[in-house]
C-alpha cells in the first residue's frame, strides 16, 4: 500500500502517540491558575499548532494580560512532568514498526523537542525514525511546509515521494503545500 513512497513522515501527538488527554489536562491546569478558560473542542481545532500559537489564542480570547511566552513555558513544564506516566502509542505504531528497515522514516510534530526526544526514548520508539523535527527546529511551523520539508531532507527523500500521516487540519495543510500526499489518520 505504501510501496510508491520513498519516506514515510508521521505526525506525533494523536497519531502516533495519545498525548492529547494529556495536554488538555495541562491547560485547563495552567489556565485555571489565571483564572482563564478555552473550549477544549476549539483546542482540538488548535492541533498541529505551537504551544506558544496556542498560548496567543487563548490569551486574546481572554483578553488576559499575560505574556505568551510564559504561558507557553508553564503548559510545556507542566506536560513534562505528566506526559512519560500517561502516554500509550497509538494503533499506527504498527505501521511504524512494519514499515521500520524498508523505508526512511521521519517524525514532524509541533511539539518542542525535548517532548519528543522524551517521550520517543521513554517509549523505546525513537530508533525506528531516520529524524526528528519539532517545532524548535523550523522558523515556520504547520500549516506552513517546513517541517515535513525538514524531514523529508533529513531523510534524503524527494519531497514529492513522501507520505505524511496525520490527524489535524494545520499538519494536512502543511502536507499539502510541501507536494506530500497525507494520510488523515481521523478517517477510519
Amino acid at each position: 500500500m505504501y510501496d510508491r513512497y520513498d519516506g514515510l513522515i508521521f505526525d506525533m501527538d494523536g497519531t502516533i502517540l495519545d498525548t492529547e488527554p494529556t495536554h488538555q489536562a495541562a491547560w485547563e491546569s495552567v489556565l485555571s491558575r489565571y483564572g482563564m478558560h478555552f473550549d477544549m473542542q476549539a483546542m482540538a481545532a488548535l492541533n498541529g499548532s505551537t504551544t506558544r500559537r496556542i498560548a496567543q489564542i487563548i490569551i486574546d480570547a481572554n483578553h488576559a494580560d499575560i505574556d505568551a511566552d510564559r504561558l507557553t513555558r508553564e503548559k510545556t513544564a507542566l506536560v513534562k512532568t505528566m506526559l512519560l506516566d500517561t502516554v500509550k502509542p497509538l494503533p499506527l505504531i504498527d505501521v511504524v514498526k512494519s514499515w521500520h528497515g524498508r523505508r526512511p522514516m521521519a517524525v514532524g510534530t509541533g511539539s518542542e523537542s525535548a517532548i519528543a526526544d522524551a517521550l520517543l526514548a521513554h517509549l523505546n520508539l525513537r530508533q525506528y525514525f531516520t529524524a526528528v523535527v519539532a517545532a524548535d527546529h523550523v522558523q515556520h511551523h504547520k500549516p506552513a511546509p517546513d517541517t515535513f520539508l525538514l524531514c523529508a531532507r533529513l531523510m534524503g527523500v524527494n519531497a514529492q515521494k513522501c507520505l505524511v500521516f496525520e490527524d489535524a487540519d494545520f499538519g494536512l495543510e502543511a502536507a499539502r503545500l510541501a507536494g506530500m500526499d497525507a494520510v488523515d489518520v481521523r478517517i477510519p
